[in-house]
């Protein structure tokens, strides 16, 4: 025969109070009845209590104030139901998984749909695109009242007058074959005046496409000063005249379709100049 407690319905082999699970001093006798599909005799413990919090709704199987989780020290005796626990197991949709991160996607497809039509270049997500160029002494824009961009730019024009003149084909001037030189003219001055430790890039990083190994490099100028030079014109001319007497004169005429160059002028007042050509 089995026992169960009056108060929280824990069942017992004997009838010998006071229970071991709340406590309670009153049993009473179970309910037994018998499985006739099966014959095994099983014990109907009837209806079980739990001690919910009237501060926060956590159950307890004692009636051992304060509550767990909140300290609240008024517990009731309540029926335990397992509607609650049906729910918790029910398997939610894909749509109630992901309605509270909604925002978050129609942020990623905006974004997506901006690289998708080229408004956003992927270059300004750290680590895709061009490397940046080194910080060098001196100055890559303007030294002296001349515009370094467009003395560069004087020097693809010299240059493509000098091949039209002497049977080459003409040659662009490569916005990726640019920035190579940029960075690679930066990346020596660095090194030369700070013993900086820059990372190898080559043109293919900005973009060039460029077919077999480039050639070119850091052009020397003989200590040149930039106060020796008037004006864009005079400082492209010497740099062209430079680049035509140099040992890659052959390249610098033909036998290439896109070339790069870019001006620097160090802290001392010394022309940097880096060609390329591929």
């Amino acid at each position: 025969m089995k026992w169960r407690c009056t108060w929280c319905g824990k069942p017992h082999a004997e009838n010998d109070p006071p229970c071991d699970e709340c406590g309670h001093n009153a049993f009473e006798e179970a309910i037994v009845r018998a499985d006739e599909d099966r014959g095994p005799r099983t014990v109907d413990t009837g209806t079980t209590y739990v001690w919910r919090c009237t501060e926060c709704g956590r159950d307890h199987v004692r009636n051992n104030p304060p509550c767990s989780r909140c300290h609240n020290h008024d517990l009731e005796k309540v029926e335990q139901t397992y509607a609650d626990v049906d729910s918790e197991l029910e398997t939610p949709s894909w749509l109630e998984v992901a309605k509270p991160y909604a925002p978050v996607f129609a942020v990623v497809g905006v974004v997506a749909m901006l690289f998708a039509t080229g408004i956003l270049s992927p270059t300004i997500l750290p680590g895709i695109g061009a490397p940046s160029p080194p910080d060098a002494p001196g100055e890559g824009s303007q030294a002296a009242g001349i515009d370094l961009d467009a003395t560069a730019e004087g020097v693809h024009e010299r240059l493509e007058a000098e091949r039209d003149g002497g049977g080459g084909e003409p040659r662009a001037l490569d916005g990726g074959l640019v920035a190579y030189a940029e960075y690679q003219n930066r990346a020596f001055l660095a090194v030369e005046y700070e013993d900086a430790r820059p990372n190898s890039a080559g043109p293919g990083d900005f973009g060039a496409d460029c077919v077999g190994e480039p050639v070119g490099g850091q052009l020397p100028l003989a200590g040149a000063s930039i106060e020796e030079y008037d004006d864009e014109e005079a400082l492209a001319d010497a740099i062209a005249d430079r680049l035509l007497a140099s040992s890659i004169e052959s390249d610098v005429r033909t036998g290439h379709d896109g070339e790069g160059i870019d001006v620097h002028v160090g802290p001392e007042g010394d022309v940097y100049v880096f060609y390329v050509a591929c």
